[in-house]
């Protein structure tokens, strides 16, 4: 096959940090708080700005608190686990890997007794019909790493009486989110919008914020993970004052972004960026044979995290280690042309492909992919046929 002659003008397609929003500089930044205190006037006013663009864009509801956390998504489900379950039995709804790495720690770490595990593999989701809203329960609503999504939160209980504790890091500024449905979010700023690591977003509902006051855990919290004093919630968390120092240069980049977020049409326009991406992918793949979606039901296929398998007879004749340097080959090849970098599966996820489609990516960008990914395994697939 011969080599394409178009390629992307941005070929970051990583799932995470995400691509930078278009036309991003470093230039953008230079307004930013440096060498100010984050307890300052102004460093506090950058981060009381980022708590409310982000409450404004996604229609977080008025009385649902937001704040800044320590240690990326991952603090701000930690956070979440540590802080609130115990006085109920939990449902954990996992379908990849990072939602069972929450099933680690509740039953490992936390080591809570009253625990269902209620788990599908990658590229399905679990029946949701079987979760007990009379339990706290946790779940992804983007898998990120098997690109299996929520279709939406009908199956979430209006009337329940337990907690619903959603890590969206994948999902949020692409997907709507049932906020009434929700009572406590995670995400991260470098999922989606394309901010930098290590900063956590956690969105509490006055039901969590009931429960955090209400009850106490019975094993030590550390400092970082502390939402309470006294048995009243530590309001300032929410409103710009961080429970460890944060980065008032990642602060403005993402201020910029979600400036710019606004300026593509907020929370729709965001979405429809993430959908038209979406549609150049599955436009290919219901044309091209050696190739197809992890996730098995169209409405189910997530917009950002979009995973693919190889399903050609050469591929999958193949054991499971050279199915797994097969696809690696396959990245490879791409990413040492510069056309796209970071699109190899996750390292838990089935072998194949994933392809960031976030908002902060330009469709254009991810149709000047596709031929290249045709050449890529043509390439590998006669090259590794050969070595055989």
């Amino acid at each position: 096959m011969t080599k394409p002659n178009t390629r992307p003008a941005v070929p970051h397609f990583s799932s995470g940090p995400c691509a930078k929003r278009p036309g991003w500089s470093p230039e953008n930044l230079k307004d930013a708080a440096l060498g100010r205190s984050h307890r300052s006037k102004e460093g506090k006013a950058k981060l009381v700005e980022v708590l409310d663009r982000s409450r404004k864009l996604l229609g977080i509801p008025a009385d649902w608190r937001v704040g800044i956390v320590p240690a990326s998504d991952t603090g701000a489900v930690e956070m979440a686990l540590w802080s609130l379950l115990g006085p109920r039995p939990v449902d954990m709804v996992s379908w990849e890997s990072f939602g069972a790495e929450w099933v680690t720690d509740v039953t490992k770490q936390l080591k809570l007794k009253d625990v269902r595990s209620i788990a599908a593999p990658y590229g399905r989701l679990p029946d949701l019909k079987s979760v007990d809203w009379s339990h706290d329960v946790v779940f992804t609503w983007n898998g990120t790493t098997s690109g299996v999504r929520v279709p939406n939160g009908d199956w979430i209980a209006d009337d329940r009486q337990g907690l619903s504790i959603c890590d969206a890091t994948s999902a949020v500024f692409a997907m709507d989110l049932p906020w009434p449905k929700l009572d406590v979010v995670t995400w991260s700023w470098q999922k989606v919008l394309g901010g930098e690591a290590a900063h956590g977003m956690l969105v509490l509902s006055p039901r969590a914020v009931e429960r955090l006051e209400s009850y106490t855990p019975p094993w030590p919290l550390p400092k970082i993970f502390r939402m309470t004093k006294g048995g009243k919630l530590i309001d300032g968390i929410f409103k710009g004052e961080t429970i460890n120092t944060p980065s008032l240069l990642a602060t403005e980049d993402q201020i910029d972004a979600l400036r710019w977020a606004e300026g593509v049409g907020g929370l729709q326009g965001l979405i429809g960026r993430s959908e038209a991406n979406l549609a150049v992918i599955a436009d290919w793949v219901a044309r091209t044979p050696w190739v197809d979606f992890l996730a098995e039901d169209a409405a189910t296929r997530s917009c950002t995290s979009v995973c693919l398998k190889v399903v050609d007879p050469w591929f999958t004749g193949l054991s499971d280690a050279d199915k797994a340097a097969a696809a690696k080959a396959i990245a490879d090849r791409i990413e040492k042309e510069g056309v796209a970098l970071d699109i190899a599966a996750y390292r838990d996820a089935p072998p194949g492909l994933r392809i960031w489609c976030g908002a902060t990516v330009e469709t254009a960008d991810v149709a000047a992919l596709i031929p290249w990914l045709d050449w890529s395994f043509t390439e590998t697939r006669a090259a590794l046929q050969k070595a055989a």
